[in-house]
């Protein structure tokens, strides 16, 4: 099995959080893969920046979470293992990033945002950064 480190964020801006539509159709969060030679914290932002045209700056950890699927291009199966970062934008503004596969995106308030998510994981991830960002949980 392929295992690739990833890095992400989960980006605020006021009550809202930044969600990405991918062209499976999947309400995903920012990420991508690090590179030799990377910094987890910078992939991170680069990604958030690359994908969604969103400006973020790094509040704290968020956490780790990791999925496995095949992939049809490598004929094997891949093991993501993402490191999440928790992150405020310095505004609302976002442009999708057709090019990279995503065919919608912005912004969403966090209720919104809940429902449209695709994955469990990610879902808590964002229900507990949220709680994080106005002070409701412990570091």
């Amino acid at each position: 099995m392929l295992i690739r480190n990833c890095a992400g964020g989960i980006v605020f801006f006021e009550d809202k959080v930044l969600l990405l539509k991918n062209d499976k159709a999947e309400w995903v969060l920012p990420k991508g893969v690090i590179r030799s030679g990377k910094v987890a914290q910078d992939v991170a932002l680069e990604r958030v920046s690359y994908e969604a045209g969103v400006e973020a700056e790094i509040i704290d950890t968020a956490g780790q979470t990791s999925y496995e699927f095949f992939s049809v291009s490598r004929q094997r199966p891949v093991c993501n293992r993402i490191t999440w970062y928790l992150m405020k934008a310095s505004s609302s503004a976002s442009t999708f990033n057709a090019e990279e596969g995503f065919c919608d995106g912005g912004f969403y308030p966090i209720e919104q945002a809940q429902e449209m998510i695709t994955y469990s994981q990610d879902k808590s991830l964002v229900a507990w950064s949220y709680r994080r960002m106005n002070g409701e949980t412990e570091a």
